[in-house]
């Protein structure tokens, strides 16, 4: 199953989803009209696109609309699709892996699925032929690094780690390391949750990016940050606190199979001018996925 399917299959386990909703007023409406238009700005508010986003997009639309002189709803519906895509590829969403080895640095709050999300990433990337290595460098919990464990056995990837507590960028060194004995493609840095208002938290993110600097100068580096779906607009206020401390260069958004809301994603993307690397649409090990935003848009309306 590609990703389309997948994300199509997982969009639709919500209940009255965002494509749903859509064809509704599209079915309502024959007329192109203001009214056609107040309810599709109302549909895309609704589904976590956020008030800023949609209005711009609905703006947008109605310019093209008189511009290209669009009578038909099904012919509004094309435009939508490419007021979207146009926003979603206003950003960069591809992945930089280009070294050898290559880093990508997981970060956020807790809860948001991230040792989880790192389990998968590094199948996905397995499963495209490269050589992982996972550095377990949420010391914090002992229960992390366990998990990760068991996720990096699954995914058939190497993993270092160190007993709980120690210096977590010490956990990064030594995992660099290996990577480049074990001549790894990438390298995938577990972290521990924070808030961003964490000071000492925040301070040791940056300690450990320092590390990988240092090491790995020439280093290809994604600072990801992971994103829980179905915390709709508070997932985009998550980014913007973050973005003040680390260089985030790209999102993992978990959880879309679990909300109806899967417009956060344009909102996340428009207002902090960020985008989404890999995108959550499952449980299982194999429903992780690199962002295709043509794919995305296709499977929402």
């Amino acid at each position: 199953m590609g990703f389309f399917d997948k994300l199509k299959q997982g969009l639709s386990k919500t209940k009255n989803s965002f494509e749903e909703k859509m064809n509704t007023v599209f079915s309502a409406f024959r007329k192109v009209d203001e009214d056609l238009l107040e309810e599709l700005e109302e549909v895309l508010i609704m589904s976590d696109v956020g008030v800023e986003t949609s209005t711009k997009i609905i703006s947008n639309l109605r310019d093209r609309i008189k511009k290209e002189k669009i009578e038909d709803a099904e012919e509004v519906k094309e435009a939508l699709r490419k007021e979207i895509q146009e926003i979603l590829d206003s950003v960069d969403n591809s992945l930089h892996l280009e070294t050898k080895p290559s880093v990508i640095l997981v970060v956020g709050v807790n809860g948001v699925g991230k040792t989880t999300s790192i389990g998968k990433m590094a199948n996905r990337l397995r499963q495209d032929g490269k050589k992982v290595v996972v550095a377990a460098a949420d010391t914090f919990r002992a229960a992390a690094v366990e998990q990760l464990e068991i996720w990096a056995n699954r995914a058939g990837c190497d993993i270092v780690k160190r007993e709980e507590g120690v210096d977590p960028a010490s956990v990064v060194f030594d995992a660099i390391k290996v990577a480049k004995e074990k001549e790894a493609d990438v390298l995938i840095c577990d972290t521990a949750g924070r808030l961003h208002n964490k000071k000492y938290l925040m301070d040791e993110l940056i300690k450990i990016k320092k590390v990988i600097d240092k090491e790995l100068p020439d280093a290809s580096k994604e600072v990801l940050m992971v994103l829980d779906a179905t915390t709709g607009q508070n997932a985009i206020s998550q980014v913007k606190a973050f973005k003040e401390t680390v260089d985030i260069t790209g999102l993992i958004l978990t959880k879309l199979d679990g909300t109806a809301k899967g417009g956060v994603v344009i909102g996340i993307v428009n207002e902090n001018k960020m985008p989404v690397k890999f995108i959550g649409i499952g449980e299982k090990i194999d429903d992780m996925e690199i962002f295709n935003s043509g794919d995305f848009v296709k499977a929402l309306i």
